[in-house]
């Protein structure tokens, strides 16, 4: 199970008088990444620069300094603590001493990495949702097993055949709630696909 931020969180670290304030947040989608990118860059500063990882997708912006330098070292400080979900900006206010190529990838990837190194986290929790089909008659076992795993019931409709719910609960929970349903109604609860 990977990993996100609990909530926004900030660090600030000063590198030969140019300062570099990092804001991360958790976010759900690449828009509210950017959103959040855009909300708390300071357009007065000398650069805003931000990287996100949400699963597969990730992007990121030098805003400026070299190509390279600084992006992607924010970007290799939220995988390096094994972060999902959580977008991170970098706002440097330059102090009038270059710092070079290697002195900007420090910079910016150590102050990412210490901020994030620092936070505050909570678990990713992966959902899967299903459908069951059962007869009348298995409605009360079914709902007190699906009680007792604290499944969410999504819809509920009742035909001429029995009844039909869709539920949804944490991923690693479905192999044992299914192994329960089937012991409860002598296995007449069949499963699909939601």
């Amino acid at each position: 199970m990977s990993s996100t931020l609990a909530g926004p969180t900030s660090h600030l670290l000063e590198v030969k008088h140019s300062r570099f304030l990092v804001n991360a947040a958790p976010v759900d989608s690449p828009d509210e990444a950017l959103a959040f990118a855009a909300r708390v860059g300071d357009p007065a500063a000398t650069h805003n620069c931000w990287a996100y990882r949400i699963g597969s997708e990730y992007r990121f912006n030098d805003d400026g300094e070299p190509a390279g330098t600084a992006g992607r070292p924010i970007l290799a400080a939220i995988d390096g603590q094994g972060l999902d979900r959580v977008v991170a900006v970098v706002t440097r206010w330059f102090g009038g001493i270059k710092l070079g190529a290697g002195g900007l990838v420090r910079a910016y990837g150590g102050s990412a990495a210490e901020c994030l190194r620092v936070a505050p986290r909570r678990e990713l929790v992966v959902f899967a949702e299903f459908a069951l089909a059962y007869p009348f008659a298995e409605t009360g076992p079914v709902h007190a097993v699906i009680a007792q795993f604290e499944a969410e019931k999504l819809d509920e409709r009742f035909d001429a055949d029995g009844a039909r719910l869709h539920v949804r609960l944490p991923a690693d929970r479905v192999d044992a709630l299914k192994a329960r349903l089937r012991d409860a109604t002598r296995d007449r609860v069949c499963f699909s696909e939601a």
